[in-house]
């Protein structure tokens, strides 16, 4: 039996490098003999550097950079196994979860430490880089990545503008003459699961900026900010990115990335089953499992299971679904090019206890799933009889 597993993480309990090896311990409880392949899989945000880097056999690197307000911070990236292409989290430098509540305020929130580990992986000579954009804490347009990278944000004075996004209000002019030359020559896939444009109703100031501590009166700020921002970027770049679908994730990263580098933006479960070489592993599989920490009826709308089950799907081969938990909707996958689902979940149990013993519950899980493949092969070898 030759097995593909590919997993998102069990968000709060387990990564997706987890959830895989528990669900090959399963399966090796069951089929010793079983030929298994593990591909983490991650949708841009956490995770998506160690699912890839494990996937490919690749490496991380840590580095010392600016977080969020200013601070330094230990960040990480990833050179993958084909030691040609990096793979960033911008929340690993530029998160919500490196501000404490108190101190949240995304007006002087900067992505310049994402821009320094862009930097570090061009320095090592690298050219292609994922950069997974969800969950920051940031509301500058990219506008600190790119002043790491050496562009120059001026004011009517010619001087050059603190970090963050409320001082994009008296930007003039964008000087694009030292940024660093190895962006020209480097290719930046985005992980974007979202369409937000960069201002207005649906922008990342009045959609996300609340998220990150902002009031009514910092939405309005910020977003003034950015159009402006916007403006005179078109000018300097010649790009018009302000209604671009996605140019308002992650605090308007995606505008800031489209704007000073060659930078596509797609889902994220799409770049990391690409980067992870799913689509030949899946041709010489029999099966695939994949699965999350809630399966419902939001999974259809381009989650990792989805996005696993309609590759698998081009080359007839099963899915099964194996989730924390089902909620409503849940069937919808099936739709989708999932074949069948379940939960790892055997009796009543609380969501703390679901969530503390979830390696023993995913591998019990998938020890019983193959036991109920084993009886259909037998009935399928007797109805040949």
């Amino acid at each position: 039996m030759r097995i593909v597993l590919a997993p998102d993480s069990y968000k709060g309990s387990l990564s997706a490098v987890a959830v895989a090896t528990a669900m090959e311990q399963g399966i090796l409880s069951i089929w010793p003999q079983a030929a298994i392949k593990k591909v983490p899989i991650a949708d841009g945000g956490e995770g998506t550097v160690a699912a890839l880097v494990t996937a490919t056999g690749g490496r991380i690197i840590y580095e010392n950079v600016m977080g969020p307000l200013g601070e330094t911070v230990e960040a990480y990236w990833g050179i993958l196994g084909d030691h040609k292409t990096a793979v960033i989290e911008m929340a690993a430098a530029s998160g919500l979860p490196l501000v404490p509540t108190e101190k949240r305020d995304p007006r002087i929130a900067t992505t310049y430490g994402t821009g320094q580990l862009i930097k570090a992986a061009l320095d090592q000579g690298i050219r292609t880089l994922i950069i997974g954009i969800g969950g920051s804490a940031t509301n500058d347009g990219g506008a600190g990545m790119a002043q790491a990278l050496g562009v120059k944000l001026l004011d009517e004075a010619g001087k050059e503008l603190p970090l963050g996004g409320a001082a994009l209000a008296k930007l003039a002019t964008i000087d694009l003459s030292g940024i660093d030359p190895q962006v020209a020559d480097a290719t930046f896939l985005v992980a974007c699961d979202v369409t937000n444009p960069l201002c207005g109703p649906q922008g990342a100031s009045a959609v996300y900026g609340p998220q990150k501590g902002a009031t009514p009166e910092m939405v309005t700020e910020l977003d003034l900010a950015l159009a402006r921002y916007a403006d005179i970027a078109k000018v300097a770049t010649g790009k018009d990115v302000a209604s671009y679908p996605g140019a308002g994730a992650a605090g308007g990263l995606g505008a800031g990335l489209l704007l000073f580098t060659k930078a596509e933006l797609k889902p994220g479960v799409q770049i990391v089953l690409e980067a992870a070489g799913f689509e030949h592993l899946v041709k010489q599989a029999d099966l695939v499992i994949t699965g999350e920490g809630a399966t419902d009826f939001q999974t259809s709308f381009g989650k990792a299971p989805v996005g696993v089950a309609k590759i698998a799907q081009q080359y007839q081969v099963p899915v099964i679904c194996l989730s924390g938990g089902l909620g409503h909707g849940c069937e919808d996958i099936l739709q989708q090019g999932v074949t069948a689902f379940m939960s790892i979940v055997p009796h009543p149990m609380s969501l703390k206890e679901c969530m503390a013993d979830a390696p023993n519950l995913l591998q019990a899980a998938t020890a019983r799933l193959c036991r109920l493949l084993s009886v259909g092969l037998q009935l399928g070898c007797s109805s040949e009889k």
